[in-house]
């Protein structure tokens, strides 16, 4: 793939993930507006993380390590790869399937490991409800991550980034709805994250048909490949646990304080728009795109690729992690405080979203370089890192708690980001000049600080500035678009005269 179109892949995805991440927003603002933090949404948060946990440590993260690059090479090959996305696609639903059956039966066992704090309040059987109707939807997405992989393989980005967007469009819906004739918001909510569910995994299986791959259900066979997949998959699938204990660890923790596990909700809907629009598009682009050349033994392709991949994530992170450090109060207030939703809880929500901003640069390096192992199907390195992360950020969370309370979790997860991505380079300088940073990266990156720095000195003065506008009813969206789009103008403007950016480049990339 050359650099034009990886970097069009990468604005393809990110388009799509920026369009989802906008209507979770969306959906996130109604939830605090209309039911508010503590309570409802707290029971809401614990039990739609629950699938969303096990679709990660299932779906996501071992279809990404094992599957795309075992599919990619046999689809480039023309060697079987319809047949081998089958087998999968038949042993990953009997598998979600059983997982589903003992989730419906030990829910309440599983909502005590998860959110401990709940136990003694209602909280805890309003989340063992919600849990129970929310958790089939861990099947449906499972499989789409394969669909999304098969489109990933071939090249076809749009399908699978425009996906998650359903999920956000039916929860808008359905809360709007829900509110305009006077019913209870949540409950509407709850059963239409199944439904939502089942659209997804229509479009993506519609997609992938029409792109050549028919897949039709049938009983689990197993096969070398199989085999060889599970080998690859297991690892890859403990490494993806590991992480999805961090965030267990963190609700933990803030189950004891209540409203905390909504604030870190909050915020974490925050840090994730720019990682989910910058990191998550690189390493769904990158990985099929390093395993196709590394199988070609163009590994001079493979480094431009990895650095023009780097270039274009840290171009876009660094400024994203100084905005929400320097203006997190004016983000949340603006975004946030309206309804059920206090000054107090819109000062936590700022708080936790400042820490997660200094995390946020290691969360999408780790993006970038993950596909270099997964690339080689070498899965058991990043698991070794992520234990390592696991006991970071469990030592930190609740070591610190006694000393400053609900923030340990956010402050354990970033430190323990920061650690997995000193290890995944370490890790990755046994691959050679692959793993190397080209010239123009080492050439524009300190570019690219220096233009984020200057962003951030006038995004200061400027929300100083503009202090009272962001506090009036009905100027401070505006104030705020203004604040943003005046950044986002120092920043290119900067980046642009020093060289740290190639507005020409990607103004091509956008057209072809």
């Amino acid at each position: 793939m050359k650099p034009i179109r990886l970097i069009k892949g990468f604005l393809t995805v990110g388009f799509w993930t920026l369009l989802s991440r906008v209507l979770g927003f969306a959906r996130e603002i109604l939830l605090l507006s209309l039911i508010g933090p503590a309570g409802g949404m707290d029971a809401f948060v614990a039990a739609f993380r629950l699938p969303n946990m096990f679709r990660r440590f299932f779906a996501e993260g071992a279809f990404n390590a094992a599957f795309v690059p075992m599919f990619s090479k046999k689809y480039e090959a023309n060697d079987g790869a319809t047949e081998f996305a089958r087998d999968a696609f038949n042993g990953l639903a009997f598998a979600v399937l059983t997982l589903t059956a003992l989730a419906m039966i030990f829910m309440p066992a599983l909502v005590w490991a998860t959110a401990e704090g709940f136990y003694g309040d209602e909280r805890f059987d309003v989340t063992v409800g919600y849990g129970r109707i929310v958790f089939p939807y861990i099947l449906f997405m499972s499989l789409a991550a394969l669909f999304s992989g098969v489109l990933n393989a071939t090249g076809r980005f749009a399908a699978a980034a425009a996906a998650p967007v359903l999920l956000n469009i039916f929860a808008v819906t359905a809360m709007t709805l829900a509110y305009m004739l006077g019913q209870e918001v949540i409950l509407w909510l709850i059963w239409t994250i199944p439904i939502a569910g089942i659209a997804q995994l229509a479009l993506v299986w519609t997609a992938a048909s029409r792109a050549g791959v028919k897949i039709r259900p049938g009983l689990p066979r197993w096969s070398p490949d199989m085999s060889l997949m599970l080998k690859v998959a297991l690892p890859a699938a403990l490494a993806s646990g590991v992480m999805q204990v961090n965030l267990v660890v963190g609700q933990l923790v803030a189950s004891r304080t209540e409203g905390a596990v909504s604030w870190l909700f909050a915020a974490d809907r925050l840090y994730q728009l720019p990682l989910g629009v910058i990191g998550i598009a690189v390493g769904i682009v990158l990985l099929p795109d390093l395993s196709r050349r590394l199988k070609a033994q163009d590994d001079a392709g493979a480094r431009n690729a990895y650095s023009r991949a780097s270039e274009f994530a840290l171009a876009l992170t660094i400024p994203s992690a100084i905005a929400l450090l320097v203006i997190p109060l004016p983000l949340v207030s603006v975004l946030f405080e309206r309804g059920e939703m206090t000054p107090a809880d819109t000062q936590a929500i700022a708080v936790a979203t400042a820490i997660y901003g200094l995390g946020l640069p290691a969360f999408v390096m780790q993006k970038t370089l993950q596909p270099l192992f997964f690339a080689r199907q070498d899965t058991k390195s990043p698991f070794r890192y992520a234990v390592w992360s696991m006991v970071v950020n469990a030592a930190l969370a609740f070591g610190l708690h006694p000393w400053i309370g609900w923030m340990a979790p956010a402050v354990a997860t970033t430190t323990a980001a920061w650690i997995m991505v000193l290890q995944l380079a370490i890790g990755a300088g046994r691959f050679g000049d692959v793993a190397r940073l080209d010239a123009r990266f080492k050439s524009k990156i300190w570019r690219i600080t220096v233009a984020a720095l200057a962003m951030g000195g006038a995004l200061y003065a400027l929300a100083d500035h503009f202090a009272a506008a962001l506090n009036a009813d009905g100027l401070r969206y505006l104030a705020l678009l203004g604040l943003v789009l005046a950044g986002m103008a120092v920043y290119f403007g900067v980046a642009h005269v020093i060289g740290g950016l190639n507005l020409k480049e990607l103004r091509r990339a956008g057209r072809s």
